[in-house]
C-alpha cells in the first residue's frame, strides 16, 4: 500500500510540476513576446550575440526545449544560418541552467502564497499584462508546490532497504556508477521528453537524502544529453542545415558531458570548493539542505565552461556536422518551408516565421505582376506566360491557405493583446496579397477577348498600360513597408491611392466617348471597363495590406 501512495503522491507532484512549469513558460512568453521579437531579430553573424539570443530566450521562456525546436524551425526556414543557429544552441544550453537555481531556493514553503497571489490577477484582472503576470506567478507557485510533493513522496524511500539496494549499483563513488547514472539520467529524460522535470527529480531524490551529491550530479550529466532527442526529433523530415543544427547541439553535449566524465571525482571536489557548504551534510530528518545549491552550480558551471571552450572552435563544429550529414539533392516541398508546427514554437517566433513567409508571398505577386504587364504588351499571346501566371496564381493560394491555417493555431496559445492585433493583421495582409494575385489572373485571361479581330490600339491601349504602370509602382510602394518598416510612408500611399481611383475613372470615360466617336467597336467597352475595374481592386486591396502593414509595423503600447 506504501508504494502505491509514493507512486501517486509522486505523480501527482510531477504533474503540478509540469503544469505550474506550462504556466510560468505561457504567462512570461505572453509577457515578452516582443522582447523575444526583438531579441531574436537582434541575431547576427557574431557568434557571441548568438549566444547571448540563446540565452535571453530560454532565461525567458524557461525552457532550452522550445530554443532549441524554434532554432530547428527557423533554420529549416532559412531565417537562420547554421553557425548562427549553434551559437543559439550553446546560449540555450546556459539559459536552462536558470532552472536549477530556481528549484535550489528554499521557498517551497511559499509555494502556496504565489498560487494565493498568482490566481487572482491570472483570473480577474482586466489588463491583460497583468493577467500574463498572474499566471507566471501562480505556475512558479505550483512548480514549489510540485517540487515540495514529490520530496514528500520520495522521503519513505530512504527507509526502504529494498530501494536503496535496487540503487546501490548507481550509489556507489566510482566509475561504474557515474557511467551508470549518466546513462539512466539520458534514458529517463528521452523518455520524460523534459530535462527541467527530471532536474526536479533529481533535486527532490538529493536534498530528502534518498541519493547523494555524486549521483545527482551524474544523473544531470546525462539529462543534459537526453534533452538533445526533442531537437533531433523536430528536424525529422526538415532540411539539412537544420539536422545539422540538431545534430550539433547534441554533438556538444555528448562531447561535453565525456570530458567532464573524465574528471568527475575532481569536478565533484572543484564544487564543493566554489560552494562555501557540505554537499552532503544531513540534517536529523535524513534531508540534505545544501545539495541542490550545489546542485545547480555543477549544472551551470559545465554549460558555461563547455561553451566558453566551444565558441572559438565553433567553425569546425559547424563543419564536423556539415561533413556527417552531408547536402543531398531534395524534391521541392509543396509545403511552406518558412512555417514549422506552432505547437512547438513561440508565439513571438511563429510571428515572425508567417510575417516572412508574407514577404515571400508578396515577392512572387511582384513577379506575377511583371509576367501579367508583359503578356498583355505582347503582340500575340504566349501560352507559357500564361501557363506562368496562374502557377504563380496556384501558389499564392497555396500560401495564403497554409500562413491563415498557422495563425490560427498560433491565435489558439495564450497571447498579448499587441501579438493578437499583429496576428489578425497577418492574416489579414495575406487576404489582400492573395486578391491581388486573384485580379491579376482575372487581368490575364481579359487578354483572350481581344481574339478574333477585337483588338486595344492607339490611345486607350497607352492610357491602359500607362495606368497599369502607376497601380503596379502602387502596389509596390504598400509591400515596402512590409520589408522594411522604415519605408512605410502612410501619406504618399494615401495621396497616390486618391489619385488612381480619379485616374480609373477619367480613363474609362474617356474610352467610352472614343467608342461613341466610332473609334472602337462597342465590345471592347465591356471588356475594357472590367480591365480598369480589376486594377482598380488591385489598388484597394494594396491600400487594405498597407493597413494591415502599418499595425505589423506599430510598438506595443
Amino acid at each position: 500500500m506504501q508504494t502505491f501512495t509514493i507512486l501517486y503522491t509522486l505523480f501527482g507532484g510531477l504533474g503540478i510540476f509540469f503544469f505550474g512549469m506550462k504556466f510560468m513558460s505561457d504567462g512570461m512568453q505572453a509577457m515578452t513576446g516582443d522582447v523575444i521579437r526583438k531579441i531574436i531579430n537582434s541575431i547576427t553573424a557574431n557568434r557571441v550575440m548568438a549566444v547571448g539570443v540563446g540565452l535571453g530566450v530560454t532565461m525567458l521562456v524557461q525552457s532550452s526545449s522550445i530554443t532549441t525546436v524554434m532554432t530547428v524551425g527557423m533554420v529549416n526556414a532559412g531565417l537562420m544560418t547554421l553557425k548562427q543557429s549553434i551559437g543559439v544552441v550553446f546560449g540555450a544550453n546556459i539559459g536552462t541552467t536558470i532552472t536549477g537555481w530556481i528549484i535550489s531556493i528554499k521557498v517551497d514553503k511559499y509555494g502556496l502564497l504565489l498560487v494565493g497571489l498568482g490566481f487572482i490577477p491570472a483570473l480577474f484582472a482586466k489588463s491583460n499584462k497583468v493577467q500574463h503576470l498572474g499566471r507566471a506567478v501562480l505556475g512558479i507557485g505550483m512548480v514549489f508546490i510540485g517540487l515540495k510533493t514529490m520530496s514528500d513522496a520520495f522521503v519513505p524511500l530512504r527507509e526502504s532497504q529494498a530501494f536503496l539496494d535496487s540503487i546501490a549499483y548507481f550509489a556507489g563513488d566510482n566509475y561504474q556508477a557515474y557511467i551508470a547514472s549518466l546513462l539512466m539520467g539520458c534514458a529517463l529524460t528521452i523518455v520524460v521528453q523534459s530535462s527541467s522535470a527530471m532536474l526536479g527529480i533529481t533535486m527532490a531524490l538529493a536534498s530528502t537524502g534518498v541519493i547523494n551529491y555524486h549521483t545527482a550530479v551524474a544523473l544531470v550529466m546525462g539529462e543534459n544529453i537526453g534533452t538533445t532527442i526533442t531537437a533531433m526529433l523536430a528536424s525529422i523530415g526538415a532540411n539539412v542545415n537544420a539536422k545539422r543544427t540538431a545534430r550539433a547541439h547534441a554533438t556538444f553535449n555528448i562531447v561535453g558531458a565525456l570530458v567532464i566524465l573524465t574528471i568527475l571525482p575532481y569536478y565533484f571536489d572543484f564544487i564543493e570548493w566554489l560552494v562555501p557548504s557540505d554537499a552532503e551534510f544531513k540534517l536529523p530528518d535524513g534531508s540534505q539542505p545544501n545539495v541542490n545549491s550545489h546542485i545547480a552550480m555543477a549544472h551551470t558551471f559545465f554549460n558555461v565552461t563547455a561553451t566558453l571552450v566551444f565558441l572559438p572552435f565553433l567553425n569546425t563544429l559547424a563543419k564536423f556536422v556539415t561533413k556527417i550529414t552531408p547536402d543531398k539533392v531534395e524534391k521541392e516541398s509543396s509545403h511552406l518551408l518558412m512555417l514549422g508546427n506552432p505547437a512547438d514554437l513561440l508565439p513571438a517566433t511563429s510571428l515572425i516565421q508567417a510575417e516572412n513567409e508574407l514577404k515571400k508571398m508578396s515577392e512572387i505577386v511582384s513577379r506575377m505582376y511583371k509576367l501579367v504587364r508583359e503578356y498583355w504588351e505582347d503582340t500575340d499571346e504566349d501560352p507559357k506566360k500564361l501557363a506562368k501566371i496562374l502557377d504563380y496564381e496556384r501558389i499564392t493560394d497555396n500560401i495564403h491557405k497554409e500562413v491563415t491555417v498557422f495563425l490560427c493555431y498560433v491565435m489558439e496559445k495564450p497571447l498579448s493583446h499587441h501579438q493578437s492585433t499583429q496576428t489578425q493583421a497577418l492574416i489579414n495582409a495575406s487576404d489582400e496579397i492573395e486578391s491581388v494575385a486573384d485580379y491579376l489572373e482575372r487581368l490575364t485571361v481579359y487578354r483572350s477577348r481581344f481574339r478574333g479581330g477585337d483588338s486595344l490600339e492607339g490611345e486607350s491601349r497607352q492610357e491602359f498600360f500607362d495606368f497599369m504602370d502607376e497601380v503596379q509602382s502602387f502596389y509596390h510602394l504598400t509591400i515596402a513597408g512590409l520589408h522594411k518598416a522604415s519605408d512605410y510612408d502612410r501619406e504618399k500611399i494615401v495621396s497616390k491611392s486618391e489619385e488612381l481611383q480619379i485616374w480609373a475613372d477619367s480613363i474609362r470615360d474617356k474610352h467610352l466617348d472614343r467608342i461613341s466617336k466610332g473609334a472602337y467597336k462597342p465590345v471592347t467597352a465591356l471588356t475594357f471597363s472590367d480591365m480598369v475595374v480589376a486594377l482598380r481592386k488591385i489598388r484597394t486591396h494594396a491600400f487594405r495590406m498597407s493597413q494591415s502593414v502599418a499595425e505589423l509595423n506599430s510598438q506595443q503600447e
